[in-house]
């Protein structure tokens, strides 16, 4: 795989390369990208709590009716009642 990075996103890699954090770009770019799925995989994770933390909570009838939610989005947006 070949990757062409932005003249200032190289400048970093070859910046580290060049401090010794990292012995070469590819070992740069590996860990970026290694944080980079890390972090999608929190994001994931912390989606699919919230989905079950949503559904334990109507189960559990600590729900709210869906005109109720949806008027409270209305007022944060600053959108009329009809949209």
């Amino acid at each position: 795989m070949n990757t062409h990075l932005p003249a200032d996103l190289e400048q970093f890699v070859k910046a580290k390369v060049q401090s010794g954090r990292f012995a070469s770009s590819d070992e740069a770019i590996t860990e970026a990208v290694r944080l980079l799925r890390q972090r999608e995989e929190a994001e994931e994770a912390r989606t699919l709590e919230g989905i079950r933390q949503g559904l334990e909570d109507m189960r559990a009838g600590r729900g709210r009716p869906v005109d109720e939610v949806f008027a409270d989005i209305r007022r944060e947006l600053n959108l009329s009642p009809d949209a």
